[in-house]
């Protein structure tokens, strides 16, 4: 009965215009803007959830068609489905992941009314080594530099990708979301491995070659800094290190694996929460000043070895701020028995989820049917 009332709330929310929001491209498709729009409108209701390759694989099981552990467990797949773009050009993506599967699951998704966001764990593109060789490289690709025509090629496959994501001939909306955690040095892109203007190049070079050499008008880009290098206690400026402006981002992404049970985070549970809501409400306000889309990105606890950890760790903290309006949560994957981000059928933590899945504040596929009108 919940879910039934979920529906036709959220079916209602779809149909109200929100003039003030349009994603950066001034000619991005219809299904484009009204994603953007309603991913909007649907913050300040509730928040989707998403899980990364969850139509892939999961503990235990590869490739099978229509299964997600989050489906096994709840009955319901995610509302947004994160993909890989790392090892552009290969047969399979850095997780395995055969990149024409992912063409058709992305269809998939979007037939079911589902929500596909991208990431690019891309190659260090001076070594050839993966996205954690921390060689400089950002200043050899911009304009100029020595690699520019090599990346240029790789975003040519990236373009490739993305202009084939299609249901028919209608381009599909894809939340894309490059560079990812730049203000911490895990990356060749990151922070002390570049400059912060140089970051910003690449940022703004990438946008406007896949939107105006490239021509795809169906992306809308999500800048996504790590909770773990920002400062609380200034969290605007904090947040903005690296910002490309208003005209390069439509989604303010949050990766915060810091707050929410970590080993290395030696702070009591409360202070976690409290650090959690502080870092969340702060992004969500800088989101509606800017007229853009929060999303808490990227997140999660390995193991999921807190057994309520869905309800407790998560669902509380964002319920209890009303100045929280994130409009979808990405946990990360599941890989195995011990690299894992949701449960699946058996694990100590599956009731939990159910309690989780089943909150009208938590929105899953099956809760979404006009997103792209």
């Amino acid at each position: 009965m919940i879910r039934s009332l979920l529906y036709i709330l959220v079916t209602s929310i779809a149909t109200i215009p929100t003039l003030a929001q349009h994603p950066l491209d001034p000619h991005a498709t219809a299904g484009t803007v009204s994603l953007y729009r309603n991913l909007q409108s649907l913050s300040t209701k509730g928040i989707l959830f998403g899980h990364h390759e969850t139509d892939a694989y999961g503990v235990g099981w590869t490739g099978t068609e229509g299964r997600s552990d989050i489906k096994d467990v709840c009955g319901a797949y995610p509302a947004v489905h994160g993909w890989d773009l790392g090892k552009e050009g290969q047969r399979n993506n850095i997780d395995g992941v055969p990149f024409e599967s992912m063409h058709r699951w992305i269809r998939d998704v979007y037939a079911r009314g589902g929500i596909n966001t991208i990431s690019w764990h891309v190659d260090n593109p001076v070594t050839g080594g993966c996205s954690w060789d921390t060689t400089r490289a950002v200043q050899s690709i911009l304009p100029g530099g020595k690699q520019h025509a090599d990346f240029v090629q790789r975003l040519d496959r990236v373009a490739a990708f993305l202009a084939a994501c299609k249901h028919g001939h209608e381009p599909i909306p894809i939340i894309f979301r490059p560079y990812h955690e730049h203000n911490g040095n895990w990356f060749w892109w990151g922070k002390g491995l570049c400059t912060e203007e140089e970051y910003i190049q690449l940022w703004r070079f990438t946008v406007d070659y896949l939107k105006n050499t490239k021509g795809l008008h169906h992306i809308l880009y999500a800048f996504s800094p790590d909770r773990s290098r920002m400062n609380l206690k200034d969290a605007r400026a904090s947040y903005l290190y690296g910002y490309p402006g208003d005209a390069y981002v439509d989604i303010l992404g949050y990766d915060n694996y810091m707050d929410v049970g970590i080993t290395w985070n030696k702070k009591p549970p409360q202070e976690q929460a409290d650090d959690l809501r502080t870092g969340l409400s702060a992004v969500s306000a800088l989101a509606r000043e800017k007229k853009k889309v929060a999303a808490f990105t990227e997140t999660g606890l390995e193991g999921v070895t807190n057994p309520s950890w869905y309800t407790d760790v998560i669902l509380k903290p964002l319920k209890s701020d009303r100045s929280i309006q994130m409009a979808y949560i990405m946990v990360w994957r599941n890989g195995n028995d011990k690299h894992h981000y949701a449960p699946y059928p058996g694990h100590p933590a599956a009731a939990d989820f159910q309690v989780f899945y089943q909150d009208p504040y938590t929105l899953f596929e099956n809760d979404l049917k006009a997103v792209y009108r």
